[in-house]
């Protein structure tokens, strides 16, 4: 006869899992309340409000998530895989959130009937690696930068701003296909916002720094460029050597030293100096009076830009007193040079290493010109996801023929990971769910029919229109979306989401 005590303590504990699990999923609903109004073209913006009454108005996901007051363990769970979409792709954040929250949700409802929480974690990761699978299959490549599906992708990121699109688009040619399939480089980090500047886009970079002081040139041309990740002043010996005569002896040396170094530099024709760390200041004033421009502590990943930009070599301190012909082999190229003192950075331009553009925002109020720099930052994502891996239907229509892949798949899966792989599928419609809504419409009922078309059609890209709620080929009306961003808000919303039904219970920690 099974011990009754024992019994209870089973259901007790299946209960606390169940009340995590229902917690969770509550927790990660609200969060994807904030986003979900804003999704598709008949999205809404929301306003954001901190307690000194500053104001935030925009539709960009990853905004409102990472500004938003967010306490629950399991909602800051949401909020990272959005963060995590953003700085990976650039784009899709919203949909990677109510992603997420709909496998979370239908998860919870399986385990709720009394199937296994590992069971269903189980057959969501089947699920989900096989609709990514499918996802691949069905991408159509972007061979061409001129390619019309490259600026209809950056009009559709843009928010439809044709000013955005035009920019995207030119900065596009400038850095060229190959640049844009680097692995380190993102076109979204072009784009530099500026409430005073004229809109634009030019060749080369913007460092975010003014030159070392007034006096040194403004501008510069045909400028023979050190790039140094270091300090530009001499060693120095320990305070406890320079009080003996030979250390005062060695630090003459070394100064004197570094100070035929500068010569040196000065006679190999050098007129731009970007420096990692700080400037000698007696350095600084015979470089200023030899009319050369420094640039003093720029982060690593700017001074390499300018080395590839101008195709210098980076030098480190102990390379200035290699010989003349060593150091000019160093020695990089720009055609203009100009310390803005609207944008106050220093613009540099070269023909002569890699190619690297800018995109200047502007707007006429802060609070504008930071949304415009977001739209356009999501824009260059998008481009650049589709020339890296193609393009698919949007509007969920690609998630709506990816659900009925998995369901077919469910099939082939033997037991109770069934369930699981049903999750995904239930999930996969929520994208499409919530635009039709948002455009005010029955979701139930047009989905139907999409379902019911897409199936005897043998289609992939037929979604609904927005304005007029009937059936049409999203490809065909020119909306999709790039590949990788799909790619990895399902890949992301699916790793979050099992994380989330992994979490047995709940429990507060003490404080230290």
């Amino acid at each position: 006869m099974p011990d009754n005590k024992e019994h209870v303590r089973i259901e007790s504990g299946e209960n606390r899992q169940l009340q995590a699990l229902q917690s969770n999923a509550m927790a990660v609903k609200a969060v994807a309340a904030a986003v979900e109004s804003t999704i598709g073209p008949k999205g809404l913006d929301t306003m954001l409000v901190n307690e000194a009454g500053d104001v935030i108005i925009t539709n960009d996901g990853v905004t409102i998530l990472d500004r938003m007051d967010v306490s629950h363990p399991a909602a800051k769970m949401i909020v990272n895989v959005a963060k995590a979409q953003q700085a990976e792709v650039g784009d899709g954040t919203t949909t990677a959130t109510l992603l997420a929250t709909a496998i979370v949700d239908e998860g919870v409802k399986q385990v709720a009937r009394g199937v296994p929480v590992v069971k269903v974690i189980a057959g969501i990761q089947r699920a989900v690696r096989y609709a990514l699978h499918k996802m691949k299959e069905k991408a159509r490549p972007i061979r061409e930068l001129e390619d019309d599906w490259l600026q209809r992708i950056a009009f559709t990121a843009s928010r439809e701003n044709e000013d955005i699109t035009v920019a995207v688009m030119e900065a596009v040619h400038l850095v060229g296909r190959d640049k844009l399939l680097e692995n380190n480089f993102r076109l979204s980090q072009a784009v530099v916002a500026h409430p005073r500047a004229t809109s634009a886009v030019f060749s080369g970079i913007l460092l975010n720094k003014t030159r070392a002081n007034l006096q040194m040139p403004r501008y510069l041309e045909n400028a023979h460029v050190l790039v140094l990740a270091d300090s530009l002043e001499p060693e120095w010996v320990d305070d406890e050597s320079l009080s003996t005569e030979a250390g005062f002896n060695k630090q003459e040396y070394l100064r004197k030293q570094f100070l035929a170094a500068l010569e040196s530099l000065m006679g190999l024709g050098v007129k731009l100096i970007v420096t990692s760390r700080g400037l000698d200041s007696l350095a600084e004033d015979i470089l200023t009076d030899s009319g050369i421009m420094v640039i003093q502590r720029v982060v690593p990943d700017e001074l390499q830009k300018v080395a590839e930009h101008t195709n210098a070599k980076i030098l480190k301190r102990n390379g200035l007193y290699k010989p003349i012909e060593e150091i000019k082999s160093y020695l990089g190229l720009a055609e203009e040079v100009e310390d803005n003192d609207v944008l106050e950075r220093v613009r540099i331009s070269s023909s002569k290493g890699k190619p690297f553009a800018t995109i200047l925002v502007s707007a006429a109020t802060d609070e504008v010109v930071e949304e415009r720099e977001r739209i356009t930052k999501d824009a260059a994502s998008a481009v650049q996801a589709a020339v890296r891996g193609g393009y698919l239907p949007g509007g969920g229509a690609l998630e709506l023929s990816l659900a009925r892949d998995v369901e077919k798949f469910r099939e082939t899966v033997q037991g109770m990971e069934r369930f699981g792989v049903g999750v995904v599928s239930e999930a996969l419609l929520r994208p499409m769910t919530q635009v039709v809504a948002n455009a005010g419409f029955n979701p139930l009922e047009k989905i139907e029919m999409v379902k019911a078309l897409q199936l005897k059609r043998e289609s992939d890209s037929l979604g609904i229109d927005c304005d007029r709620g009937v059936v049409v080929d999203m490809v065909e009306m020119g909306v999709v979306d790039p590949l990788l961003i799909k790619f990895h808000a399902l890949g992301a919303a699916g790793e979050v989401a099992t994380a989330i039904l992994r979490i047995h219970s709940i429990v507060r920690m003490k404080n230290y």
